[in-house]
């Protein structure tokens, strides 16, 4: 059963982590906001508020599904979102939806490529997401689309509050773990620009992944790379050193992580735009 409670012997790890994705950006006018898709829908809360505030004029809500979010937006992400701001008071007209992203660069590139086709050229732009998400969203723009201007805002709560708004610490933790890989490792596969990690955010994340918190990691393929998560060997056959084998996309398996728990474990193609084909193990508890 799911439980909010943080436990203390992990509390300084997850607030550092907490800390490092928090940009510290300040709120500011922009052309745009675009509330980035997932599990949270305190992200369109948000994004509502900071309309209200006049901080842009006009919102892109940006998401299909992921194997996270489908059963709570069955619809996907960006129609929920859009659905929510409106029930807040934000007026339909100036909400535009973009429904087939399915990772932060695709919600960046096919963001820009609606409002391109409303003939909006944006040169600023608000990210809004999850907490966590700020700084890997931050590197994912600078890469994808560097010429725009660009601030991160998430919701301004405390980390036990926010743990308490998902209603699973563990999940909340897993994500914060996940993101830290992320930024490292999605750089060096080129799909973000590189991002400092002071050594007390690496060792706050070594130790959470040793602690078992690795529901989120991603195949890393690159032994040299710091995330310690699992390797493939091929395209065509993937064997995990934690031992899970997979042999198409799509496959499917059970493994028992570090603490105990069972983790459902899926694997897809992932592909940046322009670049080559690789292999993500996508694990969820």
């Amino acid at each position: 059963m799911a439980t909010t409670a943080l436990p203390q012997d992990l509390r300084a790890d997850v607030e550092t982590l907490w800390a490092y994705h928090d940009m510290g950006h300040e709120p500011r006018r922009c052309d745009v906001g675009i509330g980035l898709g997932s599990h949270d829908l305190g992200v369109a809360t948000h994004t509502a508020q900071l309309y209200h505030q006049g901080m842009f004029p006009r919102i892109v809500f940006t998401g299909a599904n992921a194997p996270t979010t489908i059963d709570r937006f069955p619809r996907g992400e960006a129609v929920h979102y859009r659905e929510h701001a409106i029930a807040l008071g934000v007026p339909a007209e100036v909400i535009t939806i973009e429904t087939q992203a399915t990772n932060t660069s695709q919600n960046l590139t096919n963001s820009r490529e609606v409002l391109a086709n409303a003939g909006v050229q944006p040169t600023s732009i608000m990210l809004i997401s999850r907490p966590y998400q700020q700084r890997r969203a931050y590197a994912t723009c600078r890469k994808v689309w560097p010429e725009v201007d660009v601030a991160c805002s998430s919701r301004p709560m405390p980390l036990d509050e926010y743990i308490a708004s998902i209603g699973d610490v563990d999940r909340v933790i897993n994500m914060l773990v996940g993101d830290t890989q992320r930024i490292t490792e999605y750089a060096r596969r080129g799909f973000a620009i590189e991002q400092d990690m002071p050594d007390e955010v690496d060792a706050a994340y070594q130790r959470l992944v040793a602690a078992g918190y690795t529901s989120r990691l991603i195949c890393n393929n690159n032994r040299s790379a710091r995330a310690p998560s699992a390797r493939c060997t091929c395209l065509s056959e993937r064997m995990c050193e934690r031992g899970d084998r997979f042999s198409r996309h799509g496959s499917a398996a059970s493994r028992t992580v570090p603490n105990g728990r069972q983790a459902h474990v899926q694997v897809r193609h992932d592909r940046p735009p322009g670049g080559p084909l690789a292999c993500l193990c996508i694990t969820g508890l």
